[in-house]
């Protein structure tokens, strides 16, 4: 059997509970701010710019939520009780904070500190990305990027990055999608492979070589197999199946075999001949984020230096276009990091 304590105390609840499940209302805060400083409503009415009748019913509605009353009218004016002084000196400590909330909104939008997530597939962040953010990092000190290499998309949805570089389009519409550029993929194989086995210029050639390919678990890269080899199954073709870009590379500069690379790999620099194949394999390049992320200032301009850092206007190997790798570095005059895969990675040369 409850005492009268525990009814008053469950009545006490039931009746605190409704006021408990929002936050207050900062307008009616800073209407009574108002008030109390100009000491009566139709002063505070004036400044504010609203009727006294108006003004009236907002500071009634906050009473009504705190509960209490906060002021008591006089011919001269208001006076504050005892509830209502202390509701004063809370209501200007919302103030304060708002103005320093304001403030530091204000000073992350001038000097854009703090930490930002990219998550980049493995080739573009080893190969690109990852040497091009010296120039982000130098000019934004204050930022720290966190960079995330993988094989498969992160999910911006769920706010796992802030923002995702991926070779595959989002279809969710509650993300932000910009189309950065297009990769160009062509048969490279390096040097030494080519003085032990020859270069093969035909289709038909192609079986007396050895086949590097870039798969995982993913089926689709037999989809694309089947396309560039519809006569060649894969167990007379691939001598090697690597699942990461970065050890795809390396297997074909080492001589394992000959296999597909993006374009812009050779105009870095990488030791490999391009092959005089009628084969070629392109996929676009997206940038994509949470809605939500985008309105963050440290965030935004992080995507407005990745579009800067893939413009096909500035660098021909990200073109719709296929340019041909031997006539890369005759259309683009800049400075290009050097292949990154290289013991000289961070070095840089003229190119023009």
């Amino acid at each position: 059997m409850q005492t009268k304590r525990e009814r008053r105390v469950q009545s006490e609840e039931h009746v605190l509970q409704p006021q408990l499940a929002r936050l207050p209302d900062w307008e009616g805060a800073h209407l009574f701010l108002e008030l109390v400083r100009k000491r009566s409503f139709r002063a505070a009415a004036d400044a504010l710019g609203m009727s006294v009748n108006s003004l009236r019913a907002r500071v009634t509605e906050l009473e009504r939520f705190l509960g209490v009353p906060l002021v008591t009218r006089h011919v001269d004016g208001i006076r504050l009780t005892a509830e209502g002084l202390a509701a004063f000196d809370l209501a200007c400590q919302m103030e304060q904070a708002s103005f320093e909330l304001i403030q530091r909104c204000s000073r992350s939008e001038q000097t854009l500190a703090g930490q930002v997530r990219l998550a980049v597939t493995e080739g573009l962040g080893s190969a690109w990305i990852g040497a091009k953010l010296v120039e982000f990092q130098r000019a934004n000190p204050k930022l720290m990027v966190q960079l995330t290499c993988a094989m498969r998309s992160v999910d911006v949805l769920r706010l796992e990055t802030d923002v995702s570089v991926q070779l595959m389009r989002p279809t969710a519409k509650e993300v932000r999608v910009v189309k950065l550029g297009r990769l160009h993929l062509v048969f490279f194989a390096s040097r030494s492979y080519l003085d032990t086995y020859g270069e093969p210029t035909t289709i038909a050639d192609l079986k007396n070589h050895r086949l590097v390919i870039q798969a995982d678990d993913d089926p689709s890269w037999r989809v694309l197999y089947d396309r560039l080899f519809p006569n060649i199954p894969p167990h007379e073709l691939v001598t090697l199946q690597t699942n990461v870009s970065s050890a795809n590379y390396a297997s074909i500069v080492s001589g394992a075999g000959f296999g597909m690379l993006p374009t812009y790999l050779y105009a870095l620099g990488a030791p490999v001949v391009p092959l005089n194949l009628p084969i070629h394999h392109e996929v676009d390049i997206w940038m994509t984020c949470h809605a939500d992320a985008a309105r963050i200032p440290r965030v935004r301009h992080l995507m407005n230096w990745l579009i800067r850092a893939f413009s096909p206007k500035i660098y021909p190997w990200f073109r719709d276009e296929f340019v041909r790798p031997t006539d890369l570095l005759s259309q683009y005059s800049g400075r290009i990091p050097s292949n990154p895969f290289e013991t000289s990675m961070g070095a840089e040369r003229n190119i023009g």
